[in-house]
């Protein structure tokens, strides 16, 4: 979904088409908040259409282009149903401080938000506050209206250059904005956007067809981010399963939905006298955000609960000859 943390934006009254928000990237919202205690008992909602997972590539199958793509990071998220990620892949965002986009979510690392299906897949799970059991929750706005989560892979997995990709089922509906996307590794020693962010894929639910792809960096960030969009021939991200990729090398960024490239961005991509901020390491992040600037807000229409899945997350290299 955009950004991160510590990105702080005026309000902005009208949606933007590319504007990449996601978090307020401060240090305090990475995380120090204190986690919401899980509730006992917790049966996930969301039945898993009968799509059948692909093995993990083979060797040939993993040859792209002019790369030969060497798998070094997964997650297939196998495991009992309502159990939590694993702890060695992935952290979690905590709070409902806005983000930086006024968003409406309180991020926990609760398994009612966030936890295996027991079919393959992670599904973030994003509730309503009002018919959840615990004491009120206060986010910037006052009681939170909603719960969902974020989970990060800094400080357990960050990389430079490669090839990204997931394979996700969409929620939808007003105000609903799933992300799946990248933040530079040395956010609080620069800020955002001077670190670098790659979106991978967002998507706002009133466009249930289309998702975004996009960078920001120094003088070409939030609602001026370079980006692109990709709208499917037929059908809705939420019928089914795609694949979201980049492939990221020095000098070039690729995005693809199901082996399709749609967009490229270079160094000469950029309006003049920026800066390519996109040559050191980077994090994963995976979310689902209610509200904001750019989606607007949650209304009559949108229902819940709302559920993002997540069927694999795999990186690569290119292997040197």
């Amino acid at each position: 979904m955009i950004p991160p943390l510590t990105r702080i934006f005026a309000p902005i009254q009208n949606a933007l088409p590319l504007l990449a928000v996601l978090g307020l990237l401060t240090p305090a919202l990475f995380g120090c908040q204190s986690p919401i205690a899980p509730s006992p008992a917790f049966t996930p909602t969301f039945v898993k259409t009968a799509t059948v997972l692909p093995p993990l590539p083979t060797a040939a199958e993993e040859k792209t282009g002019m790369n030969q793509w060497k798998l070094i990071w997964n997650d297939e998220f196998d495991g009992p149903v309502g159990s939590l990620p694993d702890p060695q892949k992935w952290r979690y965002d905590l709070g409902g401080e806005g983000w930086g986009n006024q968003e409406w979510e309180y991020y926990t690392d609760r398994p009612q938000n966030a936890s295996l299906d027991g079919k393959g897949a992670l599904m973030i799970q994003a509730l309503e506050t009002s018919k959840q059991p615990e004491a009120s929750i206060n986010c910037w706005y006052g009681a939170c209206k909603y719960t969902s989560a974020r989970l990060l892979t800094r400080g357990v997995f960050e990389f430079t250059y490669g090839k990204v990709e997931a394979r996700l089922q969409m929620p939808y509906g007003q105000g609903v904005w799933p992300a799946f996307w990248m933040l530079g590794s040395n956010i609080d020693s620069v800020s955002w956007p001077v670190s670098g962010e790659i979106d991978i894929m967002e998507n706002i639910g009133r466009e249930p067809s289309t998702i975004h792809g996009t960078i920001h960096g120094p003088g070409y960030s939030g609602a001026d981010g370079i980006g692109k969009d990709y709208t499917l021939a037929s059908g809705a991200f939420k019928d089914d399963f795609h694949v979201f990729a980049v492939e990221w090398e020095p000098e070039a960024i690729r995005w693809y939905v199901d082996g399709e490239q749609y967009f490229q961005v270079t160094p000469k991509s950029l309006p003049a006298g920026r800066k390519w901020v996109y040559d050191h390491p980077f994090f994963l992040l995976v979310n689902l955000a209610i509200g904001g600037y750019w989606p607007g807000y949650p209304d009559e229409t949108t229902t819940f609960p709302q559920q993002f899945l997540v069927d694999y997350v795999r990186v690569y290299q290119a292997e040197v000859k």
